[in-house]
């Protein structure tokens, strides 16, 4: 019995590749030529998205993350190996102005203001690469941002609270018109009241501005509750990454980053002690 031709199936569309805003693969990082800090990280951040890096102190965040900006060599550190990847070009080599020039700016862990200038000066030092016009305009947006500043831009840095000054932090950053903004810590030190405000000022960074923000953060539960995607880091490399939702639902997440188990509703610190033993991703 012969069979009768059957006509060729159209070809099935392919969805195109979308091409990371930052790409970071593989990467190891050498304190000095002998300390290892970082190993084979990867991590990826998606245009529009707030990405979270998470982990308890020292776990290697801030260390990526000066990485990514180019700042180092500060501290004797080096890029072993692996690559970083910024709107699809190759930066692990560039310098620090380079990466701001192409649109990723850091607010470093500690604020760093110029302590005897006032909020207005720090704010025009962030606005260095802009026309007198752009300066004017990225101004008034942080001050829309944070309408506390505008009260005290002519106040002396050094001499606002912490919160305040994390506000002064950011807003010098916007002043770049940054398209990536890479976070070290916001939330360290800070009231609750305040980590409230800087959060929600993130995340109306993404909403309303469509900014593309790596948040680096030892304070998971307020991290997971604005974040897209989420890597987990501890002893230098990435031990679990996901979607925040999923996240939330692990176990040991919800035990030894959120402080909740379901048994108890809290961690006790008998618990805590057996941390490493316990944690099954990284057995």
């Amino acid at each position: 019995m012969s069979l009768s031709p059957t006509a060729a199936s159209p070809p099935t569309a392919t969805a195109p590749v979308q091409i990371p805003v930052l790409a970071v693969h593989n990467i190891q990082i050498v304190y000095g030529g002998a300390i290892e800090a970082v190993r084979d990280v990867s991590l990826e951040v998606q245009a529009g998205q707030i990405v979270a890096l998470l982990g308890s102190n020292g776990a290697g965040k801030s260390t990526v993350l000066k990485a990514i900006s180019a700042v180092l060599d500060a501290e004797d550190g080096e890029i072993e190996k692996g690559s970083i990847q910024l709107f699809g070009r190759n930066v692990e080599k560039a310098l620090a102005p380079d990466i701001v020039r192409q649109g990723l700016v850091q607010v470093p862990e500690g604020r760093r203001l110029f302590a005897t200038l006032t909020v207005d000066e720090n704010l025009v030092v962030g606005a260095h690469l802009q026309s007198r016009q752009s300066l004017d305009e990225e101004r008034q947006n942080v001050f829309r941002l944070f309408p506390r500043l505008a009260e005290k831009r002519d106040v002396i840095a050094g001499y606002l609270s912490g919160g305040e000054q994390q506000m002064v932090a950011i807003g010098r950053a916007l002043m770049s018109r940054p398209k990536v903004l890479a976070l070290d810590e916001p939330s360290l030190g800070l009231a609750p009241l305040i980590v409230t405000e800087i959060f929600s000022a993130i995340e109306m960074l993404r909403e309303k501005k469509g900014l593309t923000i790596l948040l680096v953060e030892q304070n998971a539960s307020r991290a997971l509750a604005i974040a897209d995607y989420a890597y987990i880091m501890e002893n230098g490399r990435v031990v679990l990454d996901g979607t925040c939702d999923a996240l939330r639902r692990n176990a040991d997440v919800r035990e030894f980053y959120l402080g909740l188990s379901a048994q108890q509703g809290r961690t006790n610190m008998r618990d805590v002690k057996h941390y490493k033993r316990r944690k099954r991703w990284l057995s």
